[in-house]
């Protein structure tokens, strides 16, 4: 049996050149990440760029006060991918037990109680100040022009306020003055303005005035962030008591020593060869090795049974998914996880043997190393009467609900250049509806910390000083210890589901990158959600209609608990790639919901 072939129509082509390639989930930081490399910035100036305009274009997305991952490598000989740390840890006073004095039992979905330490806006600062070649202020000028002369705000950003408004005209005023300025909800493609952002990007500018170089000018800014104007506001704004998920009011914890606190840095990927091919990914703080884990165990299967678009590739590729995802909810975290066992030959062939022709509705993490049971034993809170509302995570946009409580929404870009430097960035949290908006700054807080467990033994606990385990991964794919291929997408816990899909299709069925992120695509629910409040489905399996009656009728003979999303809804990706031998280079982004965009020559 052949790999299904790609389908002869595409949205729109995959884009192929020599000079560089963007690709994100909105068509303005494509195109602001285009125009840099027109204009001699290389990957990472275009990407930064992007990224603050991201800030501003898709704010029900991502934030300055959230956070981000990235993967990249430069135009060294050979490259060794880096990952970009931009999660902020949990603040001091965030520890279980004022939790649990609050009257909670797990990290509320939104208010600013749940908040980690703001890292996204560092970690681009210090991509650019040690691997970009413009000036901040040339890099920033993109994002202030949206936010100062306004945009057109997308369907689904007005449709997430629309959701909120109550939750805002009742309880975050400020976020009514700011998101509801004439006391209604802005129409689709109305110009919206966020004239605090902008004005905050300015004083970033401003703090680099009279250092002698552009690093200096941009470690000034780095520090006037963390320590200056936006740490003082932050943490005298959330320290008054808010409405948060749970129905209640709480006061939010971080303070600016904790902001102070904090650094973006660099950190190696971990990474396995699969096929001849080195993919790497954030580590265990995260949930990237459990794409990592997935490709292990279906690294040991004929071609088949990895093909998404077929009733046995899908079955298998759904079950792997699952045992991944259960190790995931039961080792990552924040601490010493064991992955050399965790991606081992003699795990993955455990864990491969437990693969049978029937879904499984169970949870199963694999034992440890000396065959141990785990330590620690996730809560799963079934997922009640309402089945459509607790899978509608990984379908469409928005998924917010009136609370504020939101489930994956991302943003994603991907960008390569003519030198070979490559990057896959992966920035959230902070959306609009998360927290009150701090009026000052013209942003509000994330709520990463609702993916750690009110519980001491587990590797995710809450604790002072610890990483969320975060849902933000992208993906980098090198050949011959070059990056030939930068992947990712939005979704929560189904980025890594939709990732594998857009791998296998690429490297084992041959698909180009506009076909891959086009053909049907599925993912399981059958999870601890990361989430608030993580609900699960057992044996769940949302899918798109396409995938065809034949496929879809067959999972639920084989026993996946399935739901049918409609043909086009699952999956945001994008990607760029880079052909080693010819130099060429293309690019892919998703149509699913009008809104993704690559552009490149």
């Amino acid at each position: 049996m052949t790999f299904t072939p790609p389908p002869a129509f595409t949205t729109r082509p995959t884009l192929e050149g020599h000079f560089g390639m963007a690709a994100s989930t909105h068509w303005l930081a494509t195109a602001t990440s285009q125009a840099v490399l027109e204009r001699g910035g290389n990957a990472f100036d275009a990407t930064v760029a992007g990224a603050f305009v991201l800030h501003v274009v898709e704010p029900h997305l991502n934030g300055p006060g959230g956070d981000m991952t990235g993967i990249f490598a430069t135009d060294a000989e050979p490259s060794r991918p880096q990952v970009m740390m931009g999660q902020g840890p949990a603040p001091a006073a965030a520890t279980i037990e004022h939790f649990r004095g609050e009257g909670l039992d797990m990290v509320p979905g939104s208010g600013a109680l749940a908040a980690a330490v703001p890292g996204a806006v560092d970690s681009w600062l210090n991509l650019l100040e040690h691997h970009g070649t413009w000036e901040l202020a040339d890099v920033l000028d993109f994002a202030i022009d949206y936010a100062d002369n306004g945009h057109p705000i997308l369907a689904r950003a007005a449709g997430t306020i629309a959701k909120v408004s109550e939750l805002f005209t009742e309880h975050w005023p400020t976020s009514a003055e700011q998101w509801m300025p004439d006391g209604r909800v802005p129409e689709p493609g109305e110009l919206v303005f966020n004239h605090a952002y902008a004005e905050v990007l300015r004083n970033l500018i401003a703090a680099g005035d009279g250092c002698g170089s552009r690093e200096e000018r941009i470690q000034a800014a780095r520090k006037e962030w963390s320590s200056g104007f936006v740490a003082e506001a932050i943490a005298d704004f959330v320290a008054a008591p808010h409405r948060h998920s749970t129905g209640g009011d709480h006061a939010g914890v971080l303070t600016a020593t904790d902001i102070a606190g904090f650094a973006a840095g660099f950190e190696d990927p971990v990474t396995i060869d699969f096929r001849g091919y080195q993919v790497a990914k954030i580590g265990a703080w995260g949930q990237g090795p459990v794409l990592l884990q997935a490709l292990k165990i279906l690294e040991g299967l004929d071609d088949e049974r990895l093909d998404p678009s077929t009733e046995i590739g899908a079955h298998t590729i759904l079950e792997a998914l699952k045992l991944a995802m259960a190790d995931r909810d039961t080792y990552y975290g924040d601490a010493d996880v064991d992955l050399d066992w965790l991606l081992s030959e003699d795990y993955a062939a455990d864990r491969r043997d437990l693969i049978t022709e029937t879904a499984s509705p169970e949870f199963r993490p694999g034992a440890g190393r000396n065959g141990e049971a785990p330590a620690f034993t996730t809560p799963l809170i079934p997922e009640g009467a309402d089945k459509e509302a607790l899978i509608k995570a990984g379908i469409g946009e928005p998924t917010v609900q009136k609370n504020g409580v939101n489930n994956g929404d991302t943003c994603h870009l991907d960008v390569v250049d003519r030198w070979g430097n490559m990057i896959s960035a992966t920035p959230s949290g902070g959306w609009l509806q998360s927290s009150p908006t701090v009026p000052e700054l013209g942003f509000c807080l994330g709520t990463r910390l609702q993916m750690m467990w009110l519980d001491e033994a587990a590797p995710s606990a809450l604790r002072p000083g610890r990483r969320p385990r975060t849902t933000l991964t992208p993906t980098l794919i090198s050949k011959d210890g070059q990056p030939i291929i930068a992947l990712g997408s939005p979704g929560g816990d189904q980025q890594e589901q939709w990732q594998l899909l857009l791998i296998l299709r690429m490297l084992v069925g041959g698909y180009a990158a506009q076909e891959a992120i086009d053909a049907p695509a599925l993912h399981t629910t059958s999870l601890a959600g990361s989430f608030w409040p993580r609900t699960w489905v057992p044996g769940g399996a949302v899918v798109e209609d396409r995938l065809g009656e034949g496929v879809i009728s067959g999972l639920i003979a084989r026993g996946h608990n399935v739901t049918r999303a409609g043909d086009w809804e699952l999956g945001r990706l994008s990607c760029v790639t880079r052909d080693l031998a010819t130099g060429r280079l293309s690019a892919g982004a998703n149509p699913r919901g009008a809104q993704g965009y690559a552009a490149g020559r």
